[in-house]
């Protein structure tokens, strides 16, 4: 498979420096832009234009976390994670506490959407602030939860440098790839709430 590090001339960690990471990305992607060749063959038009796709997908996944911590699973176990809506640890407080309070914030919604009484939208509508007051609350919660795994990433990049060469057989057995896979599936939950979360929060302001 196509690895994403090598096409950035990055080598292989969980955690990367996104500016970094974008200072790298920006002249090689000036160097192989399309309408540098704009005077060439169409067969080297074609080829600049497979140069640049492939370099902008590496960046795409090497940016953002989830994305990254995937595609550093499937390269060093060789196959995509199994079981991922498994809820892995630590997060099950989270997991309960996001699901029970959209229910809630839901079920507020709609009485909100069926409110005619210009004395029942006053009171909603200070209701309503007290529900986005709780759920940026909540949202903070998840907030430090995403700063404690990427911190954990950052620590374990050190595992990555120590790690035998890649392409050595006793590289996967060398790195911590359960844990990593746990932290992959527990960015995926976060990812997620923030989004639940965030429509909720637009829903109130309407």
């Amino acid at each position: 498979m196509t690895d994403a590090f090598a096409i950035l001339s990055e080598p292989r960690r969980p955690w990367l420096d996104a500016d970094v990471l974008k200072a790298r990305y920006l002249p090689l992607a000036t160097a192989v832009h399309p309408d540098r060749v704009h005077g060439a063959s169409e067969s080297e038009k074609v080829a600049a234009a497979e140069r640049y796709a492939a370099l902008d997908s590496a960046f795409n996944i090497l940016r953002e976390p989830r994305e990254r911590l995937l595609h550093l699973l499937e390269l060093e176990a060789g196959a995509k994670p199994g079981d991922i809506q498994r809820i892995p640890p630590g997060t099950m407080d989270l997991f309960v506490e996001v699901g029970q309070t959209c229910r809630d914030a839901d079920a507020f919604l709609a009485k909100k959407s069926t409110a005619t009484s210009p004395m029942l939208k006053l009171r909603l509508m200070q209701e309503g602030l007290e529900w986005a007051d709780t759920l940026q609350g909540l949202q903070n919660r998840v907030n430090a939860r995403r700063d404690e795994l990427t911190a954990e990433l950052r620590a374990m990049n050190a595992a990555w440098d120590a790690a035998p060469p890649v392409g050595s057989l006793d590289r996967a057995s060398a790195l911590p790839l359960e844990r990593l896979e746990q932290i992959y599936r527990a960015m995926s939950y976060v990812a997620r709430w923030t989004e639940q979360l965030s429509e909720r929060v637009v829903q109130l302001a309407i």
